[in-house]
């Protein structure tokens, strides 16, 4: 089981929601809005290296993502780690609960997060009552679906350096849209070893691999983590492009 996780009532209001005033995410109506601030009930913040999600457990509830970065992993008994994908604002967390009833995979937080916690047990009152907030939730499910087949793709079909290549582009691409602050040159919270465990590659492999993507001036690796200098070369190396996805909803 996870160490219990702490709340605290909700301080920030559905209203001014920072994450409303980015272009990437949709407007709600105000029955819409009425209807999330309703459904929201807490908020939980979370430290780097928090368990927010635990594989094997039930959780009463829903977790949107208001501010930082985490994870989405499996592991096995030996503790190799497979990093599936990253959550960043506006993702939701938890989903997989309402289907399979017990996690299948677990979350981290990677840098300080704060999170907007919903009852699962009234998702089925959202289904029936708001079809275009339903719609969404099934929006962002398929939207997962999706980036998880680009992420197999990559890892049984792009080589190393394409691999990281493609990685951190599509990283870059959803802080931009998301974080926001389209600097020229733009940091991802994540270390080598997240990098390795992301990509199914040894930590040696990895050091190298991306030590040949800083030779090219495509990135630079900080104690902090990695500095995307030159993303037009990360899209030409990975020969791939973020998707074009103004106006995506969220909860």
């Amino acid at each position: 089981m996870a160490n219990p996780r702490p709340v605290v009532p909700p301080r920030i209001s559905c209203e001014y929601c920072p994450l409303r005033q980015r272009s990437a995410f949709r407007e709600f109506t105000s029955e819409e809005l009425s209807f999330v601030s309703r459904f929201k009930v807490a908020e939980m913040p979370a430290a780097p290296g928090m368990a927010i999600m635990v594989e094997g457990e039930r959780n009463p509830s829903l977790y949107s993502v208001l501010s930082g970065w985490g994870f989405r992993y499996k592991i096995l008994e030996d503790g190799r780690r497979q990093i599936l994908n990253y959550v960043l604002p506006g993702d939701l967390i938890g989903l997989q609960g309402n289907v399979m009833k017990e996690m299948q995979h677990s979350v981290e937080a990677l840098t300080k997060m704060t999170l907007c916690i919903f009852e699962r047990d009234k998702l089925p009152t959202l289904f029936r009552d708001q079809p275009t907030l339903a719609f969404d939730i099934t929006w962002i499910a398929a939207r997962e679906e999706s980036m998880l087949d680009e992420h197999l793709l990559s890892i049984g079909r792009r080589n190393a350096q394409e691999r990281a290549a493609y990685l951190l582009a599509f990283l870059d691409a959803r802080a931009q849209a998301t974080v926001g602050g389209h600097q020229e040159h733009r940091q991802l919270p994540l270390t080598q070893q997240h990098v390795a465990d992301t990509l199914g590659l040894s930590l040696v492999h990895t050091n190298k691999t991306l030590r040949k993507l800083a030779e090219q001036g495509l990135v630079r690796w900080l104690d902090r983590g990695c500095e995307v200098v030159e993303i037009e070369g990360l899209y030409r190396l990975a020969g791939w492009r973020p998707p074009n996805e103004t106006g995506r909803p969220f909860i």
